[in-house]
């Protein structure tokens, strides 16, 4: 069935309540374990319909932001969602409570035990009226951004149409590209930063109400990272600042000297080559023809994946006006699919996006087709920067075949793939200390906040500093493009992380392609059965957490940026 045929009902969440008080009830009164287990397995078939209405809605709404219906959806699961979810933290306390205990971790597994007791460290009733305003500020942030209609080269984009420009050869084109996206923000600069500092109050207050010191505690919990925190965190920024930052200020030069500035400014960062960026060839649907034949020739498993995503029409891809901006994987588990969001703008994204979000769906594929975890969904869940590894490893195991994509212009797609996902370490690592910072100094003003992205980018990027003086970037207020800084708090030191272990599977590919594509299999396969420390250890390589993994890892791909730039 293809998702256009996808049946929505807004879900009866009274009922939905209901049902889950009775499986609540009979979790808290039961006589035996099997009488516990069975309850469990209902809330998995109730909540299983409900999540796939929510996600369905999700989708609709964002691939057209102005469809009424879908906004209205969408508010309505911002509302209830947080109802939802203290009831289901309800029943994972019954769980985690439970004199049964030791016989639903026999029949469970310890890993989802652990799961729920988090699940119920997460979670209470009195902060539904804070989770629902949360919801409501990081929608009117998303609707902000969506609603860009930037006036260049006479037209009227968005900001992701606006990314092409933004790497043009032509360094006047690129200068005015950011000067225009810039202005756009900075005509809701002030509004921004008004929902940034009511969020970052709001998840501050939900964090002390739970017992918590502030958010960054309570991230912990709610990012899943099960066996770390934020020391182990900031050790790991401090391996990229000392050990990372050097040789991605070696990779620059190279950039500059093949695009052939001496004086260095900010706006130049995204073009890689004098004659223009490689760029994939073809339209989208040709795109799409090319990503089957890709995953047809890397795998069986992949291609009967791939084959599943087109014929249930489970990509949408085009970048048009009302759509909401990114890209992203969902999950619809009703119909054990997949989906891809993303915006096409003709750049080497497009190619980043058929093989990064593609990793995300495949796993997801994959694990809805394991008999082992029927019935508990527990198993399926993992934490965001073990989903990462899947997503950022295949950008490089698709390598071999990304001829179909780029044509003639696959060489200089891999040098630049290569040194913008070093790159792009140091700024995850600024995402990261800059919300640490935010939320351990709730009532800093917006210039202090601007000022404090400004410190983080001479730590981690220095060549991300002279903006000259184009609106917002200039006056250091970057920090509010990124989504997630606004949507998911403190979720991007995981694609750092997980990149550490990508760049992993890609160096082991270049020896043995085999024996990298049995481990990545592996790994996938493990879904959210492990830690995500153990699941590397279990494929056999470096947790990045580890001293002198982020050398030993950045070292190799430097040597080997060094040794393949085009002549």
């Amino acid at each position: 069935m293809k998702f256009q045929d996808f049946v929505y009902v807004r879900p009866d969440v009274e009922a939905t309540l209901v049902e889950l008080g009775k499986i609540i009830d009979t979790m808290e009164q039961a006589v035996s374990a099997e009488d516990q287990i069975a309850a469990f397995h209902a809330s998995e078939e109730l909540m299983k319909e409900f999540n796939s209405q929510r996600a369905i809605a999700s989708i609709r709404n964002d691939v057209d932001t102005r469809d009424e219906f879908y906004a209205a959806e969408q508010a309505f699961f911002d509302e209830n969602m947080p109802r939802v979810q203290n009831e289901m933290a309800h029943l994972a306390r019954a769980m985690s409570e439970s004199r049964f205990r030791k016989k639903l971790t026999e029949a469970l597994g310890e890993f989802t035990m652990e799961k729920i007791d988090y699940q119920v460290k997460g979670m209470s009733a009195e902060i539904i009226p804070l989770k629902q305003e949360e919801n409501r500020l990081a929608t009117r942030y998303f609707k902000l951004y969506s609603s860009a209609e930037i006036p260049f080269d006479g037209k009227t984009l968005t900001v992701e149409q606006m990314s092409p420009y933004k790497a043009s050869a032509d360094r006047a084109v690129r200068r005015a590209a950011y000067a225009a996206e810039g202005a756009f923000f900075d005509s809701i600069g002030e509004e921004l930063d008004q929902i940034y500092d009511r969020l970052v109050h709001n998840r501050n207050e939900q964090a002390r109400i739970l017992g918590y010191k502030d958010y960054t505690e309570l991230a912990v919990i709610r990012m899943r990272r099960y066996g770390y925190g934020p020391k182990e965190v900031k050790a790991f920024r401090d391996q990229v600042q000392k050990d990372l930052v050097p040789l991605v200020t070696e990779i620059k030069k190279l950039q500059a000297k093949r695009i052939g500035i001496t004086d260095w400014k900010a706006y130049d960062n995204l073009t890689m080559f004098l004659d223009g960026n490689p760029t994939p060839k073809g339209t989208p649907q040709e795109l799409i023809a090319a990503a089957q034949e890709m995953y047809h020739r890397l795998s069986p498993e992949t291609a009967e994946f791939f084959d599943f995503m087109v014929d249930n029409g489970l990509l949408e891809v085009e970048s048009k006006p009302g759509k909401a901006p990114g890209g992203y994987c969902s999950s619809i588990e009703k119909y054990k699919a997949p989906f891809i969001f993303s915006n096409f703008n003709g750049g080497s994204g497009d190619v980043d996006v058929l093989t990064h979000e593609a990793g995300h769906a495949f796993e997801g594929y994959t694990a809805y087709r394991d008999p082992a975890f029927e019935g508990n969904s527990y198993l399926r869940r993992y934490s965001s920067e073990t989903a990462e590894c899947h997503s950022m490893s295949m950008e490089f195991l698709t390598a071999k075949f990304h001829e179909l994509l780029l044509k003639e212009d696959t060489a200089k797609y891999e040098i630049a793939h290569a040194e913008n996902a070093l790159s792009f370490i140091p700024y995850a690592c600024i995402i990261d200390a800059f919300q640490y910072s935010a939320f351990e100094n709730p009532d800093w003003t917006p210039e202090e906040r601007h000022q404090e992205w400004k410190r983080l980018l001479e730590a981690f990027q220095p060549h991300l500093t002279d903006y000259e003086d184009i609106p917002f970037y200039s006056r250091y207020a970057g920090w509010q493009y990124k989504l997630h800084v606004f949507m998911n708090p403190l979720y991007y030191i995981d694609y750092a992380l997980a990149q550490i272990v990508a760049f992993q599977f890609w160096m082991l590919s270049l020896e043995d392609e085999d024996l990298a594509w049995k481990k990545y299999m592996q790994f996938i396969r493990s879904a959210g059965t492990r830690r995500f420390a153990d699941t590397v250890k279990y494929v056999g390589l470096d947790s990045p957490f580890e001293e002198g993994t982020v050398k030993k890892v950045a070292e190799k791909v430097a040597a080997w940026i060094q040794e393949n730039q085009l002549k």
